[in-house]
């Protein structure tokens, strides 16, 4: 397995200095660094190749996390939308081939975050899997894997659980369409979280890991040792990435409802420290 952190544990705004990140993941004993998928849209050819460059040197994986806008929804019941949303993610898979990225992963089935004003889950799947499989095919032909996010109820309402995920990649029927396991969502929604591993099974493209409350794994009561008991018995060699979200403010505060410091007043050096011994702790919870 290889184990990294999203960019955004540093802040509160979904935006980064990659140069400056990338240094601190590698500094911190990561080997993954997961990008916002959206920002490379936003890069120069100079930009993407100097990413590209700086994650090579220091030897990081790169993969890219994806939450849709509203305007960009493959499961929405405007046509126009739904375009929008599949020619954005055919864009973003363009710019992922130019960083070295193999990995979207994500909500990108619908978006994120839901606002609930339409919710024909059964119109929503066929629409959102009819746009999966065109995606798919741009996937396979440049390499990459797409891993969709089960998400919490809270979140979304057209994919909560693994069994569903189960079921949707079926119907989708590529192989490059995986499921993205958070141990975070599965606390909320599954009745036994190893159990729901060994559900997915193969299908399993990225685990997000953290405690149930965000913060980073070992920092509170999640059950690692049988976490990892499960992915053994998957035999899961792909990528764990953490999801720590513990500052409040900005518009990471509002969209993951951070409501209070988590961080027990870190500043930055300690959240270094935090990082480096988080993933310590899940080499040797997961490699043992």
């Amino acid at each position: 397995m290889k184990f990294g952190t999203i960019y955004s544990y540093w802040g509160s705004e979904w935006k980064c200095d990659y140069p400056k990140t990338a240094q601190k993941v590698k500094n911190a004993g990561c080997d993954i660094l997961e990008v916002g998928a959206s920002h490379l849209l936003k890069m120069s050819k100079k930009e993407l190749s100097a990413l590209k460059a700086s994650s090579e040197d220091l030897g990081l994986i790169l993969t890219s996390n994806i939450g849709p806008s509203k305007d960009q929804d493959m499961a929405s019941p405007d046509p126009n939308v739904r375009k929008n949303g599949l020619n954005s993610l055919i864009d973003i898979l363009k710019a992922m081939e130019k960083i070295g990225s193999s990995s979207l992963v994500g909500a990108m089935y619908s978006f994120w975050p839901c606002d609930f004003l339409y919710i024909d889950k059964k119109a929503a799947w066929e629409t959102s899997i009819a746009n999966m499989k065109k995606l798919a095919h741009v996937a396979e032909d440049l390499g990459i894997c797409l891993c969709l996010e089960v998400l919490n109820r809270f979140e979304t309402y057209i994919m909560t659980d693994c069994s569903e995920a189960v079921d949707y990649c079926g119907y989708v029927g590529s192989p490059n369409v995986k499921i993205l396991l958070d141990t975070f969502h599965m606390n909320i929604e599954e009745d036994n979280i190893p159990d729901a591993i060994r559900l997915a099974g193969s299908l399993l493209g990225h685990l997000h890991v953290g405690e149930a409350n965000r913060k980073l794994p070992g920092q509170g009561s999640m059950d690692w040792k049988e976490i990892a008991k499960a992915l053994h018995d998957i035999g899961y060699d792909g990528n764990v990435v953490m999801e720590p979200f513990l500052l409040t403010g900005g518009a990471i505060g509002k969209d993951i409802k951070v409501w209070r410091d988590l961080s027990g007043g870190a500043d930055e050096a300690k959240l270094d420290l935090m990082l480096k011994e988080a993933v310590s702790f899940l080499r040797t919870s997961f490699e043992s």
